[in-house]
């Protein structure tokens, strides 16, 4: 069984903003996999797809981005999932925008999301994928930067991006290993 968890914020408001990448990446994931966001659980909507025979549940947590760690300790416990079994995708501003990096495992670097869940869970080797926002154009700081709407010129390249987070996301989920992931989409 797979967890797959996109991080973003539940309101209106920030859906097309950066920080929302790993719930707009999320749903490209949905829509590869057949499911549909129709239940709410564990303080997130969830997603469950069957991909060879193995239970995948997709969540976006609606806990806010900084307490995104409630709701994946909450999943994990209900569903029994293996850290290795985790995968989270979210919004990273060291990276260039539209650069997607897959990792095995880490630290939480400077994103709040991440320092939740591994706060919450105790765990920091679980599979991640992030996908760069940072712009060098941008001057203003950075929690307006993250906060602030994706602009209409870079809505193919997020596209892509996201498109590409789903592809391996459907690979992780069929079982190829995570190096192997790394190494077809890094």
């Amino acid at each position: 069984m797979y967890l797959i968890v996109g991080l973003g914020n539940p309101e209106k408001q920030y859906e097309k903003t950066f920080h929302n990448i790993g719930f707009i990446a999320i749903g490209d994931v949905a829509e590869k996999l057949g499911a549909k966001f129709n239940k709410k659980e564990c303080e997130a909507s969830v997603a469950v797809a069957q991909v060879n025979g193995e239970k995948v549940i997709l969540a976006r947590p609606v806990t806010y981005m900084n307490n995104s760690g409630r709701a994946v300790k909450q999943l994990m416990a209900k569903y029994k999932i293996a850290e290795e079994n985790l995968l989270v995708i979210y919004d990273d501003y060291d990276l260039p925008k539209g650069k997607v990096r897959i990792r095995s495992g880490g630290s939480a670097g400077t994103h709040n999301g991440m320092r939740s869940i591994i706060g919450e869970t105790g765990l920091k080797n679980f599979p991640r994928i992030r996908v760069g926002i940072r712009d060098e154009e941008v001057t203003i700081p950075i929690i307006n930067y993250v906060l602030s709407q994706i602009r209409k010129e870079d809505y193919e390249l997020f596209s892509e991006a996201c498109n590409k987070v789903g592809d391996a996301v459907v690979d992780f989920t069929k079982g190829l290993d995570i190096e192997k992931v790394m190494c077809k989409y890094n």
